[in-house]
Order: structure tokens, then C-alpha cells, then sequence
């Protein structure tokens, strides 16, 4: 397909448009391939030529850095977080809720560890904003614990306490505890953390 019947079935889009396109379609590729895949690869996913991509990015560098801001951004798993329905049981908020961070954490693990694989230091990436990782963290942490207020009075614990020991106890990693692959089902987890390990008595 060339330039001009790609570009006539894709019309209208503003430059910002096409670049988050682009980024849409390569961050697949990139966590498969790394810094190893081709413009001309994430062209084809992207259903445009490959010159289109040179139109918003500089270079594929530019395009690899702008992969890598959009695997970190949490905006998306935040707003995966405040549409799990608050109707729900708090066990299925609960599951829906690891779910949703699960897949964003393996999203940003897929991404940056096939790019440290292949070699891509990601020098030219801009430093994060000063209190940029507090901010997310803390809006994630408020996201999951409005999840577990609608049912408060019937807690042992303050909502506070329980969204720590639930981020803590599913995603140990982000807590400073050990990582790697999970051997226990998110909805197990969920049971222990509500309900406990132990059977009651009679």
C-alpha cells in the first residue's frame, strides 16, 4: 500500500493524534522486540507508511522514549480503577481492582525489561518531575481505598490500613518485598486478605 492510499484511509488526524497512534502500536512490539524492533514494523501495525512515523517522531529513539512514558503513565490503570463499580461485592471490587494493577505492572516489567535486554539505555529519556512517583503512587493507593469504603463499618481496620495491606500483600514488589512470578490466584489472595487463613471454630 502506498503513502497516498494509506494517508487517504486514515484522514484527518492532528499531529498528536498520529504520535499517540504510533505509540499505540508500538508498544506491543517493543515489549516483544525491545530496541531491536523496525519503524517499518510499527508502521504496518500502525497502518501508515513508515515515513508517516518521521512526521511526529525525530527518529526511532523518540518513538522508543515516548513507548516507555506511556507504559509508566498510570492514567490509564487509574482510570481502569474508578470504573469497577462500587454495586459490586467488595470481594469482586477487590479482584477486578489487582486485576486492573497486575496487568499495568506487567505492561511496564514487559516493556523496560525487553529494552534493557536488547540494550536500550534510554539516555536521551527526560528525568522524572520532582514528587512525579509520589503523586502516582499516592493516587493509585486512593483509588483502591475508595474501592473499600463503601464498606467500612463492617472492617476491623481503618480503610487506610487495609489499602496498604492489599497493595502489601498482592504486590509485594512494590513494597520493597521479593518479585517474581506470582504462585497464588489473585482471587485466593483476595479470599485470605478478607476472610483470613484459618477455618472458624465449629
Amino acid at each position: 500500500m502506498s503513502e497516498t492510499e494509506t494517508r487517504r484511509r486514515a484522514p484527518g488526524m492532528s499531529p498528536e493524534q498520529r504520535r499517540e497512534a504510533v505509540v499505540r502500536a508500538a508498544l506491543p512490539l517493543v515489549a516483544e522486540h525491545g530496541a531491536a524492533v523496525t519503524t517499518a514494523q510499527i508502521a504496518r501495525a500502525a497502518g501508515i507508511g513508515e515515513a508517516t512515523i518521521f512526521r511526529v517522531f525525530d527518529d526511532k529513539q523518540a518513538v522508543l522514549e515516548a513507548v516507555v512514558a506511556a507504559a509508566l503513565d498510570p492514567s490509564v490503570v487509574l482510570q481502569e480503577l474508578r470504573s469497577i463499580s462500587l454495586d459490586q461485592p467488595l470481594a469482586v471490587r477487590l479482584v477486578d481492582a489487582a486485576d486492573a494493577l497486575e496487568a499495568h505492572f506487567a505492561r511496564v516489567g514487559s516493556v523496560l525489561g525487553s529494552l534493557h535486554a536488547t540494550g536500550h539505555t534510554g539516555h536521551r529519556r527526560p528525568a522524572p518531575q520532582a514528587g512525579e512517583r509520589e503523586r502516582s503512587v499516592s493516587a493509585t493507593f486512593e483509588a483502591v481505598a475508595e474501592l473499600i469504603e463503601p464498606d467500612k463499618d463492617r472492617l476491623r481496620l481503618p480503610v487506610a490500613t487495609l489499602t496498604n495491606a492489599f497493595l502489601g500483600l498482592l504486590f509485594p514488589a512494590r513494597v520493597g518485598g521479593q518479585s517474581g512470578p506470582r504462585t497464588v490466584a489473585i482471587e485466593d489472595l483476595v479470599d485470605v486478605f478478607l476472610y483470613g487463613a484459618v477455618k472458624p471454630e465449629g
